[in-house]
């Protein structure tokens, strides 16, 4: 099935990969095929298969800054638009003019940079729909946040679960009691929005007294890029859900903040990101335990509360065939 999935949802998905800011090569990944995106001396964007035209090694691992691409394998290098510019012995290769690295659709929004596998996919900004405009109206201008840091974990569960956990916050006032006494998660007041490609939850603070951001924006684009924007003061984190086994899944968020933010502030805050991370952990390992066993044929989903999570069901199902 997990096969399945990466050629029929993953292969013709748009993926973010991350941003090309004090670096201009960047490796990520497109479901479960690595890539690279890269800004040459004047200015040039591409994006690439991550994958050697020798054996098939990985040739980027870390972000950095390059003139050229290199390898680690067997040094064969690659130079900025993807041709091969050397390799040792390569007097024997001959020809070596359908050797360069696969290129790949590239688009950018703000400063996130993205890339797609399919040449017949909808472009980014129809498959981005309202959530640009959502953020922008809700205090959040992407190009004007800095970089700060990324996340990476894992989580032992599959992917459609931790997306589905993700997607609903009626668990949220019983799993997380101190996200739950600053945001209002009550069915009246937490909304929830699908759109073609995109399902999107919003939450109020309780007090808005004084907060730049009253109301926090939670979006997922379609198949696994999730969006998160707390309320309170301007932020933003962005990343994959991606699959590493059926019952595996790495979870990516590089987070922004406003230029100059204060530290500690943003300290505290990451703090209790970081709570409310390991408490959905938790929950979608408990969920891959249960579920994973076999043993119960199915469950039942709330219709209002659960809306976004039957949508993802419907679209994983569609896509399927």
């Amino acid at each position: 099935m997990l096969e399945r999935e990466k050629e029929r949802i993953f292969h013709r998905a748009w993926h973010y990969v991350g941003v090309l800011d004090e670096h201009n090569c960047v490796p990520g990944w497109a479901g479960g095929v690595p890539v690279v995106v890269v800004r040459d001396e004047v200015g040039h964007e591409r994006a690439f298969v991550n994958v050697c035209r020798h054996r098939g090694s990985v040739v980027v691992e870390e972000p950095g800054n390059r003139k050229s691409l290199q390898c680690p394998y067997h040094a064969w290098t690659y130079d900025l638009d993807g041709s091969l510019r050397s390799a040792p012995r390569g007097e024997e290769l001959g020809n070596r003019s359908d050797l360069s690295l696969v290129e790949i659709r590239l688009a950018a929004w703000g400063p996130f940079r993205f890339v797609n596998l399919d040449g017949e996919a909808p472009p980014l900004d129809e498959v981005l729909g309202e959530v640009p405009s959502m953020l922008l109206e809700g205090g959040i201008d992407v190009d004007g946040l800095a970089f700060h840091h990324r996340a990476d974990w894992e989580v032992s569960a599959n992917w459609k679960i931790a997306v589905e956990n993700f997607l609903e916050c009626y668990h949220c006032a019983v799993a997380h009691p101190d996200f739950s006494s600053v945001v209002e998660t009550s069915p009246g007041s937490y909304r929830l929005q699908a759109g073609r490609w995109h399902l999107s939850q919003f939450g109020q603070l309780k007090d808005p007294t004084g907060a730049q951001l009253p109301e926090g924006q939670f979006h997922l684009i379609w198949p696994n890029t999730g969006i998160n924007v707390f309320p309170g003061r301007p932020n933003l984190s962005i990343g994959p859900i991606l699959p590493l086994a059926s019952e595996r899944t790495r979870r990516i968020l590089d987070y922004f903040f406003a230029p100059g933010e204060d530290e500690g502030w943003i300290g505290g805050f990451l703090e209790f990101d970081d709570q409310v991370g390991r408490e959905d952990s938790r929950l979608v390992e408990s969920v891959q335990r249960g579920a994973g066993s076999g043993v119960i044929p199915g469950g039942r989903l709330l219709p209002e509360s659960e809306q976004l999570v039957v949508g993802f069901q419907a679209r994983v199902r569609e896509a399927l065939g």
